[in-house]
């Protein structure tokens, strides 16, 4: 299991219920990444290197891209016009601080260079509406 972001495109009439709806029903098809997208990766990754250190990098043709950073599990994922981080719950107490701070940080880039709103799952609300207490308190659960 882990610590899910998403990165939503959401009108301001949509609920948030329904932007997820029509992500879930885009994730059955998989289709070439959007152009723009694959040019705010390119933005993306020296960012994300920046931030993290050295990070491994996977493309798989027009598909997909994936950026792993092996110390704190972090996963830059984007497929087709999908993006989202990942973290697994393997951290805990001040370790688990660390990686979140890393987590949210890696979002502000994203947002910004895709245009995408962080969405986060696991409270049900946009990332900027997430307390990074919330979050530690969620990472603590699974520990």
């Amino acid at each position: 299991m882990s610590y899910d972001i998403y990165f939503l495109s959401r009108d301001e009439e949509q609920s948030w219920d329904d932007v997820l709806e029509a992500a879930e029903g885009a994730a059955e098809d998989s289709e070439p990444i959007p152009a723009e997208l694959l040019e705010a990766w390119q933005r993306i990754v020296p960012q994300a290197h920046a931030l993290l250190g050295d990070v491994d990098i996977t493309e798989h043709d027009q598909e997909s891209r994936d950026l792993s950073h092996s110390d704190t599990g972090i996963d830059l994922s984007v497929f087709g016009d999908e993006v989202s981080i990942t973290v697994p719950y393997w951290h805990n107490g001040d370790g688990a601080a660390r990686v979140l701070v890393k987590l949210f940080t890696l979002c502000a880039p994203v947002q910004k260079e895709t245009g995408l709103t962080a969405y986060d799952p696991q409270v049900e609300m946009p990332l900027a509406d997430t307390s990074p207490h919330q979050a530690m308190s969620i990472i603590e659960r699974h520990d």
